[in-house]
């Protein structure tokens, strides 16, 4: 798991721009309010249906990453599942340490 995305996830929790759970995720889904959705790679098939089809048909994004536990620790909660993101600028910076997952890479000898 990428320790960079798991800090800004962090920071956008304490700037109050996160949501959880699955009813208040799916409220800002509905609302126009979620930027992205960030749902555990470990999540039931159930959920995970209920939520790819949720934010396809109001074109959220929707990002699996980390475990139940790992998004959980890093909003400083218990275990997450589904994680609603409601600011752009952090969506933004969160898909983009994604996909840049490290600053240094490691050379093999």
């Amino acid at each position: 798991m990428n320790p960079k995305f798991l800090s800004q996830l962090g920071l956008a929790m304490r700037a109050g721009k996160l949501v959880t759970g699955d009813e208040g995720v799916f409220k800002a889904i509905r609302a126009g309010e979620a930027k992205l959705v960030i749902m555990a790679e470990d999540a039931s098939a159930n959920t995970r249906k209920k939520f790819q089809d949720k934010c396809l048909f109001y074109g959220v994004k929707l990002m699996e990453i980390g475990t139940k536990y790992e998004l959980g620790r890093s909003i400083g909660k218990e275990m997450r599942v589904t994680i609603g993101v409601l600011d752009g600028g952090f969506a933004q910076m969160l898909q983009k340490s994604q996909d840049n997952p490290a600053e240094v890479k490691h050379i093999d000898q």
